[in-house]
């Protein structure tokens, strides 16, 4: 499927469906700027029944602390509609953010998209988030 999303004045927010998943893109600077065109397009795919996401974090060069509460508004909102929610992410720096914001444990971290959608969504939703992972 070819990969559609939101365009801002000069960034987009592309998406596509795998396995079951559906998969935000944001391979921009997840700051101030940016933060609310990702929250968008969650928000947007929620509208239309998508339920299951995976954030792609694989091309995100920085994250700030906007960064880090568009992820925790939205996973509120996933959860809220009885979804999952996995975030693709190898990046030592953004996964230090994550721990420092006192939400590394409480995600579900993988290390490529492709591993995140390995498996079909299954049982795993964010009824009892936040929790922390063992």
């Amino acid at each position: 499927m070819r990969e559609q999303g939101v365009a801002g004045p000069d960034v987009q927010v592309g998406w596509r469906m795998a396995n079951g998943w559906t998969v935000v893109r944001a391979d921009e600077e997840i700051d101030i700027a940016f933060a609310p065109l990702v929250r968008a397009e969650v928000v947007r795919r929620l509208a239309e029944g998508h339920r299951h996401f995976v954030l792609d974090l694989c091309d995100t060069p920085f994250i700030d602390s906007m960064g880090l509460g568009m992820i925790v508004a939205v996973t509120k909102r996933i959860r809220d509609h009885h979804g999952s929610l996995r975030i693709a992410c190898s990046d030592r720096r953004l996964l230090h953010v994550f721990a420092l914001g006192g939400l590394g444990a409480v995600y579900s971290f993988h290390d490529s998209v492709e591993r995140a959608v390995a498996q079909p969504p299954g049982g795993e939703g964010l009824a009892g988030w936040p929790r922390v992972r063992a």
